[in-house]
């Protein structure tokens, strides 16, 4: 099989780890940067090239995009898609794992429970959009945030209105969350590939901070999942519509609560701290799905 890993840096754990996978079970790939990939668009003709030459042949793509390329990322994806190469990601669930907003959205909706939410414009509405939240403290997130920036944490209603205002000033998306106290500054990674769960780790926020992030200083730990925990990460992945996924959930006191959906997760961590070896499920997942 004949494997393109979309990737801007061929040296990154995750990618090197693919590729590692990928070769070990007797594949050939190759790391191609999405924006050295440029496209022909004509009826009957879907050409993809990369530094002057065409791409042609492959039979599976696995994308890694980032937040700072989406758009034409996603539309190398797609290009892709059009010529008949499988991806287990395609461009229009990257689209929306990418927008926290609509993520939440098609998650409410089927029934998949959640940080209560609220969203507004309008600056006259905000103490209204605050009560329809409820008491504080609040968190504040950037829409299209990653990695835990563009995340806060409001005390008081004084501070919440005062952190809208600013992210109002920059013209920027932003959500206001219910803050689960509960969970004690901790969430769950839960990695899906295709029809599984294959590993999973608790992330725990260092003293003094609420955001669990491995790049904010949070310490990873393996972890058993539950049952409901589990389905509750393999239903958000589906629905999502990604075979690869990094689903965040929160233990709560109504349950798991699901807080993102990452459509390109690392596989540092999550290997690191369950001894799983992610990047040769990934592939194996691939194989599958061509065969198919």
């Amino acid at each position: 099989m004949k494997i393109a890993i979309l990737s801007r840096n061929a040296r990154l754990y995750s990618t090197v780890r693919l590729v590692e996978a990928a070769r070990a079970r007797g594949h050939s790939v190759r790391v191609l940067d999405p924006l050295r990939c440029y496209m022909r668009i004509a009826v009957g003709n879907f050409e993809m090239h990369y530094k002057g030459r065409v791409l042609r042949g492959i039979d599976a793509v696995i994308p890694r995009i980032g937040a700072s390329i989406t758009f034409y990322g996603t539309a190398v994806v797609r290009q892709f898609e059009m010529m008949g190469v499988h991806t287990p990601n395609g461009s229009d669930a990257i689209l929306r794992a990418r927008d926290k907003l609509r993520t939440l959205q098609l998650l409410a909706r089927e029934g998949i429970d959640l940080p209560t939410t609220v969203f507004g414009d309008n600056p006259d509405d905000t103490a209204d959009l605050l009560a329809m939240l409820g008491e504080q403290p609040h968190v504040i997130k950037l829409n299209e945030g990653a990695q835990g920036q563009g995340v806060l944490l409001a005390e008081k209603r004084s501070a919440a209105q005062g952190m809208i205002e600013a992210f109002r000033s920059l013209y920027a998306n932003f959500l206001v969350q219910e803050f689960i106290r509960e969970a004690k500054g901790a969430d769950l990674r839960c990695f899906v590939v295709g029809k599984r769960v294959v590993a999973a780790m608790q992330r725990q926020a260092p003293e003094g901070e609420f955001r669990a992030n491995l790049h904010r200083g949070a310490k990873a730990a393996p972890v058993k999942l539950s049952e409901l925990e589990i389905a509750t990460a393999l239903r958000a992945a589906k629905l999502m519509g990604l075979g690869i996924a990094g689903v965040d959930l929160l233990r709560s006191q109504r349950g798991p609560l699901v807080l993102e959906v990452n459509s390109s997760p690392g596989l540092e961590g999550i290997e690191a701290t369950s001894g799983v070896d992610v990047a040769t499920a990934i592939v194996k997942s691939l194989e599958r799905a061509v065969r198919r």
